[in-house]
Protein backbone atom coordinates (compact mmCIF):
# COMPACT_ATOMS: atom_id res chain seq x y z
CA UNK A 1 0.00 0.00 0.00
CA UNK A 2 2.72 2.33 0.91
CA UNK A 3 4.74 1.78 -2.55
CA UNK A 4 1.00 2.53 -4.40
CA UNK A 5 0.96 5.76 -2.48
CA UNK A 6 4.08 6.59 -3.13
CA UNK A 7 3.53 5.48 -6.83
CA UNK A 8 0.49 7.97 -7.06
CA UNK A 9 1.94 10.99 -5.67
CA UNK A 10 4.83 10.51 -7.91
CA UNK A 11 2.41 10.12 -10.96
CA UNK A 12 0.75 12.97 -9.70
CA UNK A 13 3.46 15.10 -9.59
CA UNK A 14 4.82 13.95 -13.20
CA UNK A 15 1.61 15.09 -14.21
CA UNK A 16 1.77 18.38 -12.88
CA UNK A 17 5.29 19.47 -13.70
CA UNK A 18 4.92 20.78 -17.01
CA UNK A 19 2.18 22.79 -15.64
CA UNK A 20 3.90 24.03 -13.13
CA UNK A 21 7.04 24.68 -14.91
CA UNK A 22 5.34 26.29 -17.61
CA UNK A 23 3.40 28.89 -15.35
CA UNK A 24 6.49 29.56 -13.72
CA UNK A 25 8.69 29.89 -16.79
CA UNK A 26 10.82 33.11 -18.06
CA UNK A 27 9.72 35.81 -20.73
CA UNK A 28 12.84 35.11 -22.72
CA UNK A 29 13.91 38.28 -24.73
CA UNK A 30 17.35 37.37 -26.82
CA UNK A 31 19.22 40.57 -26.87
CA UNK A 32 22.04 40.75 -29.66
CA UNK A 33 24.03 43.88 -29.41
CA UNK A 34 27.43 45.34 -30.14
CA UNK A 35 29.43 43.99 -26.50
CA UNK A 36 33.09 44.17 -28.02
CA UNK A 37 35.02 46.37 -30.61
CA UNK A 38 34.29 49.97 -31.83
CA UNK A 39 30.24 49.83 -31.34
CA UNK A 40 30.35 48.54 -27.50
CA UNK A 41 31.02 52.36 -26.64
CA UNK A 42 27.08 52.26 -27.08
CA UNK A 43 26.02 49.02 -27.64
CA UNK A 44 27.05 48.32 -24.15
CA UNK A 45 25.25 50.92 -22.41
CA UNK A 46 22.15 50.19 -24.46
CA UNK A 47 22.16 46.55 -22.87
CA UNK A 48 22.56 48.40 -19.49
CA UNK A 49 19.63 50.23 -20.13
CA UNK A 50 18.18 46.89 -21.00
CA UNK A 51 18.85 45.15 -17.54
CA UNK A 52 17.74 47.83 -15.54
CA UNK A 53 14.09 47.52 -17.30
CA UNK A 54 14.11 43.76 -17.00
CA UNK A 55 15.37 44.35 -12.88
CA UNK A 56 12.92 47.36 -12.61
CA UNK A 57 9.71 45.02 -14.20
CA UNK A 58 11.07 41.82 -12.46
CA UNK A 59 11.21 44.15 -9.38
CA UNK A 60 7.20 44.56 -9.87
CA UNK A 61 6.24 40.88 -10.10
CA UNK A 62 6.91 40.87 -13.94
CA UNK A 63 4.61 40.30 -16.49
CA UNK A 64 1.74 38.71 -16.78
CA UNK A 65 2.90 37.00 -13.40
CA UNK A 66 5.85 35.89 -14.87
CA UNK A 67 9.69 37.06 -14.99
CA UNK A 68 11.24 38.80 -17.71
CA UNK A 69 14.94 37.14 -18.80
CA UNK A 70 17.35 38.77 -21.18
CA UNK A 71 19.77 36.79 -23.22
CA UNK A 72 22.79 38.78 -23.97
CA UNK A 73 24.83 38.07 -26.94
CA UNK A 74 27.36 40.08 -28.73
CA UNK A 75 26.56 40.55 -32.46
CA UNK A 76 30.28 42.10 -32.98
CA UNK A 77 27.83 45.08 -34.64
CA UNK A 78 28.73 42.37 -37.64
CA UNK A 79 25.05 41.37 -39.51
CA UNK A 80 25.72 37.56 -40.18
CA UNK A 81 26.89 36.96 -36.27
CA UNK A 82 23.71 38.98 -35.76
CA UNK A 83 21.49 36.53 -37.82
CA UNK A 84 23.76 33.39 -36.40
CA UNK A 85 22.41 34.13 -33.02
CA UNK A 86 18.87 35.35 -33.74
CA UNK A 87 18.44 31.90 -34.87
CA UNK A 88 19.87 29.99 -32.16
CA UNK A 89 18.17 32.37 -29.66
CA UNK A 90 15.25 31.48 -31.23
CA UNK A 91 15.74 28.06 -31.83
CA UNK A 92 18.08 26.80 -29.29
CA UNK A 93 17.01 29.28 -26.50
CA UNK A 94 13.63 29.56 -27.31
CA UNK A 95 13.50 33.05 -27.06
CA UNK A 96 9.99 34.73 -27.33
CA UNK A 97 10.89 38.16 -28.88
CA UNK A 98 14.06 39.33 -30.17
CA UNK A 99 15.14 43.23 -29.28
CA UNK A 100 18.53 44.47 -30.30
CA UNK A 101 21.29 45.10 -33.04
CA UNK A 102 23.21 48.44 -32.76
CA UNK A 103 23.74 49.32 -36.63
CA UNK A 104 21.68 49.39 -39.75
CA UNK A 105 23.38 46.49 -41.33
CA UNK A 106 22.44 44.44 -38.73
CA UNK A 107 18.78 44.81 -38.18
CA UNK A 108 17.93 44.43 -41.70
CA UNK A 109 19.15 41.14 -41.78
CA UNK A 110 17.90 40.25 -38.13
CA UNK A 111 14.50 41.71 -38.81
CA UNK A 112 14.16 38.96 -41.95
CA UNK A 113 14.63 36.21 -39.22
CA UNK A 114 11.95 38.01 -37.26
CA UNK A 115 9.27 37.71 -40.27
CA UNK A 116 10.61 33.83 -40.86
CA UNK A 117 9.63 32.60 -36.99
CA UNK A 118 7.01 34.86 -36.57
CA UNK A 119 8.23 36.98 -33.62
CA UNK A 120 7.96 40.30 -32.64
CA UNK A 121 11.49 42.37 -33.00
CA UNK A 122 11.72 46.14 -31.54
CA UNK A 123 15.34 47.69 -33.24
CA UNK A 124 15.76 50.31 -30.18
CA UNK A 125 18.70 51.92 -32.06
CA UNK A 126 19.26 51.10 -35.98
CA UNK A 127 18.18 54.41 -38.26
CA UNK A 128 18.21 53.22 -41.41
CA UNK A 129 14.83 54.16 -43.35
CA UNK A 130 15.01 50.95 -45.03
CA UNK A 131 14.20 48.76 -42.27
CA UNK A 132 10.66 49.76 -41.91
CA UNK A 133 10.23 50.95 -45.59
CA UNK A 134 7.43 49.72 -47.70
CA UNK A 135 9.44 46.51 -48.96
CA UNK A 136 10.58 45.13 -45.72
CA UNK A 137 7.82 46.00 -43.42
CA UNK A 138 6.02 43.02 -41.77
CA UNK A 139 4.07 42.69 -38.86
CA UNK A 140 6.88 41.66 -36.31
CA UNK A 141 9.33 44.49 -36.38
CA UNK A 142 8.79 47.82 -34.53
CA UNK A 143 11.47 50.22 -34.34
CA UNK A 144 12.58 52.53 -31.36
CA UNK A 145 14.65 54.64 -32.73
CA UNK A 146 15.17 58.03 -34.85
CA UNK A 147 14.86 56.77 -38.86
CA UNK A 148 17.87 58.69 -41.26
CA UNK A 149 14.96 60.62 -42.70
CA UNK A 150 14.61 62.46 -39.54
CA UNK A 151 18.28 62.82 -38.63
CA UNK A 152 19.10 63.92 -42.34
CA UNK A 153 16.46 66.80 -42.21
CA UNK A 154 17.13 67.44 -38.78
CA UNK A 155 20.97 68.02 -39.83
CA UNK A 156 20.59 70.12 -42.75
CA UNK A 157 18.17 72.41 -40.59
CA UNK A 158 21.21 73.01 -38.49
CA UNK A 159 23.60 73.59 -41.43
CA UNK A 160 20.69 75.82 -42.90
CA UNK A 161 21.19 78.23 -40.10
CA UNK A 162 25.14 79.07 -40.11
CA UNK A 163 23.81 81.67 -42.97
CA UNK A 164 27.81 82.16 -43.93
CA UNK A 165 28.45 78.21 -45.14
CA UNK A 166 28.05 78.15 -48.70
CA UNK A 167 30.41 74.85 -49.75
CA UNK A 168 29.09 71.80 -47.25
CA UNK A 169 30.53 68.13 -47.47
CA UNK A 170 29.81 65.28 -45.73
CA UNK A 171 31.37 62.17 -44.23
CA UNK A 172 29.40 58.89 -43.15
CA UNK A 173 30.24 55.49 -43.13
CA UNK A 174 29.66 53.26 -46.12
CA UNK A 175 26.77 51.28 -45.45
CA UNK A 176 22.64 51.72 -45.43
CA UNK A 177 22.88 54.12 -42.23
CA UNK A 178 25.30 56.39 -43.49
CA UNK A 179 24.01 56.43 -47.33
CA UNK A 180 20.60 57.02 -46.20
CA UNK A 181 21.12 59.99 -43.41
CA UNK A 182 23.42 61.72 -46.46
CA UNK A 183 20.87 61.04 -48.99
CA UNK A 184 18.28 62.74 -46.48
CA UNK A 185 20.71 65.41 -45.73
CA UNK A 186 21.33 66.30 -49.30
CA UNK A 187 17.57 66.53 -50.28
CA UNK A 188 16.32 68.82 -47.40
CA UNK A 189 19.39 70.83 -47.48
CA UNK A 190 18.60 71.91 -51.25
CA UNK A 191 15.28 72.75 -50.40
CA UNK A 192 16.16 74.52 -47.02
CA UNK A 193 19.49 76.33 -48.99
CA UNK A 194 19.67 76.55 -52.80
CA UNK A 195 22.83 78.49 -52.71
CA UNK A 196 24.74 75.70 -50.47
CA UNK A 197 27.09 73.54 -52.65
CA UNK A 198 27.69 69.97 -52.13
CA UNK A 199 31.58 69.90 -52.55
CA UNK A 200 32.60 66.47 -51.29
CA UNK A 201 31.28 63.34 -49.97
CA UNK A 202 33.52 60.23 -48.30
CA UNK A 203 32.70 57.13 -47.52
CA UNK A 204 34.90 55.03 -44.54
CA UNK A 205 34.09 51.41 -43.98
CA UNK A 206 32.50 51.02 -40.92
CA UNK A 207 35.27 49.82 -38.63
CA UNK A 208 37.70 51.98 -40.33
CA UNK A 209 41.17 52.45 -38.38
CA UNK A 210 42.70 55.21 -40.70
CA UNK A 211 40.44 58.16 -41.26
CA UNK A 212 43.38 60.31 -42.52
CA UNK A 213 43.05 60.00 -46.57
CA UNK A 214 39.72 60.70 -45.51
CA UNK A 215 40.36 63.82 -43.96
CA UNK A 216 42.77 65.15 -46.10
CA UNK A 217 40.80 64.83 -49.45
CA UNK A 218 38.10 66.39 -47.92
CA UNK A 219 40.35 69.22 -46.45
CA UNK A 220 41.54 69.58 -50.01
CA UNK A 221 37.97 70.73 -51.03
CA UNK A 222 37.74 73.31 -48.58
CA UNK A 223 34.30 72.93 -46.79
CA UNK A 224 32.67 75.68 -45.13
CA UNK A 225 31.06 73.27 -42.88
CA UNK A 226 30.32 69.57 -42.80
CA UNK A 227 27.70 66.89 -42.00
CA UNK A 228 29.11 63.83 -40.32
CA UNK A 229 27.60 60.35 -39.60
CA UNK A 230 30.97 58.67 -38.39
CA UNK A 231 29.71 57.41 -34.69
CA UNK A 232 31.09 55.53 -31.34
CA UNK A 233 34.54 54.25 -31.97
CA UNK A 234 34.95 55.08 -35.46
CA UNK A 235 34.44 59.27 -34.43
CA UNK A 236 37.13 58.69 -31.47
CA UNK A 237 39.37 57.50 -34.04
CA UNK A 238 38.27 60.46 -36.71
CA UNK A 239 38.19 63.16 -33.48
CA UNK A 240 41.53 61.51 -32.52
CA UNK A 241 43.45 61.78 -36.32
CA UNK A 242 41.71 64.90 -37.68
CA UNK A 243 42.53 67.32 -34.72
CA UNK A 244 46.18 66.92 -35.35
CA UNK A 245 45.44 67.93 -38.87
CA UNK A 246 43.76 71.19 -38.02
CA UNK A 247 40.33 69.38 -39.49
CA UNK A 248 37.63 70.96 -37.43
CA UNK A 249 39.40 73.84 -36.93
CA UNK A 250 39.64 74.88 -40.81
CA UNK A 251 35.51 74.69 -40.54
CA UNK A 252 35.25 76.64 -37.66
CA UNK A 253 34.17 73.54 -36.06
CA UNK A 254 30.54 73.93 -37.88
CA UNK A 255 30.41 70.10 -38.13
CA UNK A 256 26.84 68.64 -37.25
CA UNK A 257 26.79 65.03 -36.41
CA UNK A 258 24.02 63.07 -36.24
CA UNK A 259 25.30 59.70 -34.54
CA UNK A 260 24.71 60.74 -30.99
CA UNK A 261 28.92 61.82 -30.39
CA UNK A 262 26.93 64.05 -28.35
CA UNK A 263 25.95 61.51 -25.37
CA UNK A 264 28.06 61.35 -22.47
CA UNK A 265 29.45 58.03 -23.65
CA UNK A 266 30.98 59.51 -26.42
CA UNK A 267 32.54 62.32 -24.98
CA UNK A 268 34.18 60.27 -22.33
CA UNK A 269 35.67 58.21 -24.41
CA UNK A 270 37.05 61.07 -26.30
CA UNK A 271 37.92 63.04 -23.02
CA UNK A 272 40.47 66.52 -23.63
CA UNK A 273 40.47 65.04 -27.34
CA UNK A 274 36.66 66.27 -27.76
CA UNK A 275 36.65 68.76 -30.58
CA UNK A 276 34.35 71.16 -28.57
CA UNK A 277 32.00 73.73 -30.64
CA UNK A 278 30.74 71.13 -33.29
CA UNK A 279 26.76 70.47 -32.74
CA UNK A 280 25.11 66.64 -32.60
CA UNK A 281 22.79 64.74 -30.95
CA UNK A 282 21.90 62.41 -28.27
CA UNK A 283 18.68 60.45 -27.12
CA UNK A 284 19.22 61.30 -23.67
CA UNK A 285 21.90 64.25 -22.52
CA UNK A 286 22.11 62.63 -19.16
CA UNK A 287 23.70 66.23 -18.37
CA UNK A 288 20.74 69.07 -18.45
CA UNK A 289 20.95 72.67 -18.42
CA UNK A 290 17.28 73.85 -18.86
CA UNK A 291 14.17 72.29 -17.58
CA UNK A 292 14.86 69.10 -16.22
CA UNK A 293 12.11 66.21 -16.71
CA UNK A 294 11.55 64.98 -12.96
CA UNK A 295 10.79 61.55 -14.09
CA UNK A 296 14.43 61.91 -16.34
CA UNK A 297 16.48 62.92 -13.19
CA UNK A 298 14.61 59.90 -11.03
CA UNK A 299 15.17 57.84 -14.11
CA UNK A 300 19.44 58.97 -14.18
CA UNK A 301 19.87 58.64 -10.26
CA UNK A 302 18.52 55.23 -10.53
CA UNK A 303 20.74 54.12 -13.90
CA UNK A 304 23.86 55.79 -11.74
CA UNK A 305 23.09 53.44 -8.88
CA UNK A 306 22.34 50.43 -10.96
CA UNK A 307 25.60 51.07 -12.79
CA UNK A 308 27.86 52.09 -10.15
CA UNK A 309 28.91 55.08 -12.25
CA UNK A 310 28.84 58.69 -11.66
CA UNK A 311 27.79 59.91 -14.76
CA UNK A 312 25.33 57.48 -16.19
CA UNK A 313 25.00 57.34 -20.08
CA UNK A 314 22.81 58.76 -22.89
CA UNK A 315 22.62 55.13 -24.19
CA UNK A 316 21.23 53.48 -21.80
CA UNK A 317 18.18 54.64 -22.07
CA UNK A 318 17.43 53.02 -25.60
CA UNK A 319 17.29 49.63 -24.00
CA UNK A 320 15.80 50.37 -21.32
CA UNK A 321 12.91 52.05 -23.06
CA UNK A 322 12.57 49.11 -25.29
CA UNK A 323 12.01 46.51 -22.77
CA UNK A 324 9.29 48.85 -21.33
CA UNK A 325 7.52 49.15 -24.54
CA UNK A 326 7.66 45.84 -25.17
CA UNK A 327 6.30 44.69 -21.56
CA UNK A 328 3.66 47.95 -22.05
CA UNK A 329 2.65 45.56 -25.68
CA UNK A 330 2.51 42.08 -23.71
CA UNK A 331 0.33 43.84 -20.63
CA UNK A 332 -2.00 45.48 -23.62
CA UNK A 333 -2.38 41.85 -25.51
CA UNK A 334 -2.58 39.25 -22.44
CA UNK A 335 -0.24 37.05 -24.01
CA UNK A 336 3.40 36.25 -24.75
CA UNK A 337 2.06 35.02 -28.33
CA UNK A 338 3.54 37.37 -31.07
CA UNK A 339 0.83 37.77 -32.94
CA UNK A 340 -0.84 39.07 -30.21
CA UNK A 341 1.80 41.44 -29.02
CA UNK A 342 2.54 42.68 -32.60
CA UNK A 343 -0.96 43.53 -32.80
CA UNK A 344 -1.03 45.38 -29.79
CA UNK A 345 1.83 47.37 -30.28
CA UNK A 346 0.27 49.04 -33.23
CA UNK A 347 -0.51 52.64 -32.11
CA UNK A 348 0.57 51.76 -28.68
CA UNK A 349 2.06 54.66 -26.32
CA UNK A 350 4.46 54.32 -23.69
CA UNK A 351 6.26 56.10 -21.09
CA UNK A 352 10.22 56.57 -21.37
CA UNK A 353 11.89 58.81 -19.53
CA UNK A 354 12.40 61.61 -21.95
CA UNK A 355 8.50 61.59 -22.41
CA UNK A 356 5.51 59.38 -23.88
CA UNK A 357 6.19 57.44 -27.43
CA UNK A 358 3.86 56.58 -29.78
CA UNK A 359 4.25 53.06 -32.69
CA UNK A 360 2.85 54.80 -35.39
CA UNK A 361 0.43 52.06 -36.92
CA UNK A 362 1.87 52.76 -40.28
CA UNK A 363 5.35 52.30 -40.28
CA UNK A 364 5.84 50.94 -36.53
CA UNK A 365 8.15 52.92 -35.80
CA UNK A 366 8.06 55.77 -32.84
CA UNK A 367 9.04 58.62 -35.03
CA UNK A 368 11.07 59.93 -32.52
CA UNK A 369 13.96 62.63 -32.40
CA UNK A 370 16.66 63.47 -30.77
CA UNK A 371 18.37 66.31 -28.64
CA UNK A 372 20.43 68.38 -30.54
CA UNK A 373 23.29 71.00 -29.12
CA UNK A 374 26.34 72.57 -29.11
CA UNK A 375 29.33 70.33 -27.27
CA UNK A 376 30.85 72.65 -24.52
CA UNK A 377 33.28 72.38 -22.21
CA UNK A 378 31.74 72.57 -18.86
CA UNK A 379 34.43 73.20 -15.25
CA UNK A 380 32.16 70.70 -13.68
CA UNK A 381 32.23 67.95 -15.82
CA UNK A 382 36.05 66.44 -17.20
CA UNK A 383 34.13 65.95 -20.47
CA UNK A 384 31.69 67.85 -23.35
CA UNK A 385 28.71 68.76 -22.62
CA UNK A 386 25.57 69.45 -24.41
CA UNK A 387 24.78 72.69 -24.16
CA UNK A 388 20.85 74.06 -23.71
CA UNK A 389 19.83 70.43 -25.06
CA UNK A 390 16.83 70.78 -27.65
CA UNK A 391 14.34 68.14 -28.72
CA UNK A 392 14.20 68.42 -32.85
CA UNK A 393 11.81 65.71 -34.59
CA UNK A 394 10.43 65.90 -37.80
CA UNK A 395 11.90 68.94 -40.57
CA UNK A 396 11.42 71.38 -41.83
CA UNK A 397 12.33 72.67 -37.78
CA UNK A 398 12.67 76.36 -36.33
CA UNK A 399 14.33 77.74 -33.12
Amino acid sequence: MRRMGALVVACAAAALAPWGAAAESTIRIGFPMPLSGPAAVYGVPVTKGAELAVADINAQGGVLGRKLELLERDSKANADEAVRLSRELILKNNADFLIGTLTSSEAPAVSTIAKENKIVFIAPTAKTIQLTGPANLHPYIFRLASNTDIEGRTGATLVARWKDVKRVATIAPDYAYGRDAVAAFIDFIKKARPDIEIVDQQWPKLGQSDFTPFINAQMGKRPDAVFCDVYGGDFVTLAKQAGPLGYFKAINYRLADGGEVGSVDEARALGADYPFGLWSDAYDPVVWSGDEPPEHKAFVEHLRAFTKDPYGSGWAIMGYSAVEALAAGMKKAGSTDSDKVSKALLGLTFDTPVGKRTFNTATHETDSGEFWGEMVKDEHYPFAIMKEPKYLAQGPLTN
